[in-house]
């Protein structure tokens, strides 16, 4: 299943699934069984399940809208809380010597995180204002995968079972400032406070059973800046994997359904990483398209 929230022309925001080019209300289309958000259905989703084959089998055309009569929205327009990790070895290597630094040992023996801001979540399509102080804007390529039970001190070997969906996600940068700030040693801060792309849908695990080889999925990830490809990886090069990086996550922590856990940048897949002499930084009227195997295309202009 492909889930996605949207709002219709009345107005109403809701919940549903892809289906071809259409965009299903869950809740119309199971004639109320199922909730109207996103959230709601991660919580209890286990116990919709049935519900959910029921009314994919019936194919009613109760609550089925063309694409063109609907705003696709972030998958997850609230999400409890994003934690972002830095899990890609090259892109931790070639960040890290543009400052003229190595990669510290503790990297190689904990997968770290910060926390990002879950309120300034933006959806496909929507524009992204560049920070007012801002000259340096990059976006940034990775996946995230969404929390679907709570758990406190999962391990790795159980975390597949914590994890309800992937989708894409672009985890935008106000380098300039993020460069000033990182100084103090207190990470990004304000320079990631402004926007972060998740969607275009929530793509279950069984969606991507294909394309998985042992504990990693074969997934190319690419991102695109006015209609030049600019990005080029694959998520099987990550070095720590999301049941890893849960893990760390939920060590003495409880995690909720609804948390977001982004898998921090894929090696070439940021401006920072491939240089300006390769492209400048992003300015108004840009267009950046990210895509990834299996979880489809996220295109944001910048405003």
């Amino acid at each position: 299943m492909k889930y996605i929230s949207f709002i219709k022309d009345n107005g109403e925001q809701r919940a549903g699934w892809l289906d071809g080019d259409h965009a299903v209300d869950m809740h119309e289309a199971s004639k109320g069984k199922l909730p109207r958000d996103m959230l709601t259905f991660i919580e209890q989703h286990e116990s919709f399940a049935d519900i959910v084959h029921e009314t994919v089998r019936a194919q009613s055309k109760e609550g089925r809208y063309s694409l063109n009569e609907v705003r696709l929205l972030s998958p997850l327009p609230r999400p409890v809380s994003v934690r972002d990790f830095y899990a890609f070895e090259e892109h931790v290597k070639t960040a890290r010597a543009k400052r003229g630094l190595e990669v510290i040992p503790e990297w190689y023996e904990v997968p770290v995180f910060y926390f990002t801001n879950h309120l300034a979540i933006k959806g496909p399509a929507d524009y992204i204002e560049k920070p007012d102080q801002c000259d340096w804007l990059d976006y940034e390529l990775e996946i995230a995968c969404i929390i679907g039970k709570q758990g406190k001190n999962i391990k790795a070997e159980e975390a597949e079972s914590h994890i309800f969906g992937y989708c894409i996600m672009n985890d935008w940068s106000a380098r300039d400032l993020q460069a000033k700030e990182m100084k103090v040693g207190l990470g990004p801060a304000k320079g990631k406070d402004f926007a972060t792309t998740l969607g275009p849908s929530i793509v279950t695990k069984e969606e991507l059973e294909r394309y998985k080889k042992n504990d990693r999925y074969d997934l190319t990830m690419t991102a695109s800046v006015n209609g030049i490809q600019l990005s080029y990886g694959n998520f099987h090069q990550i070095h720590y994997t999301f049941a890893e990086m849960i893990e760390r996550a939920s060590a003495d922590v409880t995690l909720y359904p609804g948390e977001v856990i982004g898998s921090g940048t894929v090696g070439t897949g940021c401006i920072l990483e491939l240089g300006t002499d390769v492209h400048r930084w992003l300015k108004a009227g840009d267009t950046v398209e990210l895509s990834i195997t299996g979880l489809g295309k996220l295109v944001n202009t910048i405003k």
